[in-house]
């Protein structure tokens, strides 16, 4: 679990505002707060609950990670931006009040990490089910997306979004992998 002074911890569970937001990748909202030298720091999506919201929140990922010069990174912050997602749309979005739900990716860089967050309407903590290979839980059709994240993330966990909801984050590492 990260310090108090996590960079998503200071906000708790709120990407970056989406006031201002360009358009970016073929119409996809991207909100940004500028960084020294004007490059932005963050990034925010509003993703439908669909196989569409999924995969336009992958090509923003990628998008926005090569706009970083960290296109390297794509791969793995796919692969947890997808596992938490799809969390989110099975076991919170079931559970919200009445409307439409909403889901919200962030993005967010410093020096040394690159912060994942992804808000749903879900009070719900995350259950993680680590593998035990005694009882074949590896083998398991569903419930391993947890697991994949916890391989990834350098750090990840939750905080609540009172009055309704929840962000879980994961961090990757922005250091060079060689």
């Amino acid at each position: 679990m990260p310090s108090p002074a996590h960079p998503m911890l200071r906000s708790p569970g709120e990407p970056v505002s989406e006031a201002g937001a360009a358009s970016r990748s073929g119409g996809l909202p991207y909100a940004g707060r500028p960084a020294l030298g004007g490059r932005p720091t963050a990034a925010a999506l509003r993703v439908p609950c669909s196989g569409e919201g999924f995969a336009r929140a992958r090509v923003f990922a990628r998008d926005t990670l090569r706009g970083w010069s960290l296109g390297d990174r794509g791969d793995d912050a796919v692969l947890v931006i997808s596992e938490l997602i799809s969390n989110a749309v099975t076991h919170a979005v079931p559970s919200a009040a009445a409307g439409a739900p909403e889901i919200r990716l962030g993005l967010a860089l410093d020096p040394s990490a690159l912060t994942l967050t992804v808000s749903d309407p879900g009070d719900n903590a995350p259950v993680f089910n680590p593998f035990n290979p005694s009882d074949g839980s590896a083998l398991r059709e569903h419930g391993r997306g947890l697991c994949i994240v916890d391989a990834l993330a350098e750090e990840w966990g939750w905080t609540p979004r009172p009055p309704a909801g929840k962000t879980v984050w994961a961090t990757l590492s922005t250091r060079s992998l060689t």
